[in-house]
């Protein structure tokens, strides 16, 4: 790796990118240090695959700059192709090529990189070297796609949610391939629908919604934001359901903020003895019951569905 770790690998700034009267991408800035993995997450419809088909060069921008590994897209196109990797969200691959032949065809893209071998024994496909690309499984085709993105040995590797619809077997083994890639320090781009996978692979976050940012930094700076000792979620029973949305959760003492959710209250707490001890006093004087009351530390996911409204998955 040519890039030093700590250097600015991506930078962008003023990133703005529309399709008619729609702001897909409204003003972004963008920094992601060598060595580091910068996670991107947001609902449907919130810029992610815009931002970072602008970094891939694949799109241009209508206004903003772009900085990969110091170069620019005008200055040095080919430059920048010749030292990045990219595993689109579908990549389409020749189903009548060979697990070995599809590398030797990528390879051949790149003044320098990996040999085919080396990179089906990174990506686990050794077994598969002869298999023509249509006998492979789902799980297959995105290792082999993310060998192909590997096989120029980049210093930038971009990947568009690299494991949807992967079990969770495979897309354990594509996090694998990718820590190790950082720890040869290599710098990633990730866009993921799965909070487990940005919080195992990504060193910095940053939130989008509606095209701009809304939160970033490490995930337990953006975690801690929430200001919540723990969560608390309470499903009441059937018949106490509406009597139990009648209550005044907010005025219990530790209790920081509500939101109601399909069948369900979620509570952000302060002080989860006093909460709790509280919320059940206040059954019991009612005489509602309970389905189901549990808690849990704050995670990225509660502080995306405050932010948002919406659960990662859900988009």
């Amino acid at each position: 790796m040519q890039q030093r770790t700590g250097e600015e690998a991506i930078r962008a700034r003023g990133l703005v990118k529309r399709y008619g009267d729609v702001a897909a991408v409204d003003g972004l800035d963008l920094t992601v240090r060598g060595g580091r993995c910068l996670g991107l997450l947001g609902p449907n419809g919130a810029g992610k695959t815009t931002t970072i088909e602008m970094l891939e060069g694949l799109k241009p921008p209508d206004s903003g700059t772009i900085e990969i590994l110091g170069r620019t897209f005008d200055d040095d196109p080919r430059g920048i192709r010749q030292r990045i990797g990219v595993q689109l969200q579908d990549t389409e691959l020749q189903d009548k090529l060979t697990v070995r032949e599809t590398l030797s065809m990528f390879r051949a893209f790149y003044a320098e990189g990996h040999a085919p071998e080396h990179v089906m024994e990174l990506v686990g496909l050794e077994e598969k070297r002869d298999a023509w690309v249509k006998n492979l499984s789902g799980g297959q085709r995105q290792r082999l796609a993310l060998g192909c993105a590997l096989v120029s040995r980049p210093e930038v590797l971009f990947l568009d949610e690299p494991t949807t619809g992967l079990d969770p077997q495979a897309r354990r083994r594509v996090w694998e391939i990718v820590e190790g890639f950082k720890r040869a320090g290599g710098t990633v781009l990730l866009t993921t629908h799965y909070m487990e996978e940005a919080e195992r692979l990504a060193d910095d976050l940053v939130i989008l919604d509606s095209g701009r940012i809304i939160a970033a930094g490490t995930p337990a700076e953006i975690i801690a934001t929430l200001a919540a000792e723990s969560i608390v979620e309470v499903r009441p029973r059937e018949a106490s359901a509406p009597a139990f949305e009648r209550l005044d959760l907010a005025g219990l003492p530790g209790v920081r903020e509500v939101r109601r959710e399909a069948g369900s209250t979620v509570l952000s707490v302060t002080d989860t003895q006093a909460a709790v001890t509280a919320l059940l006093g206040v059954l019991e004087a009612g005489g509602l019951g309970l389905e189901d009351l549990r808690t849990h530390r704050p995670t990225l996911e509660d502080v995306f569905v405050v932010l948002t409204g919406k659960h990662l998955r859900d988009g």
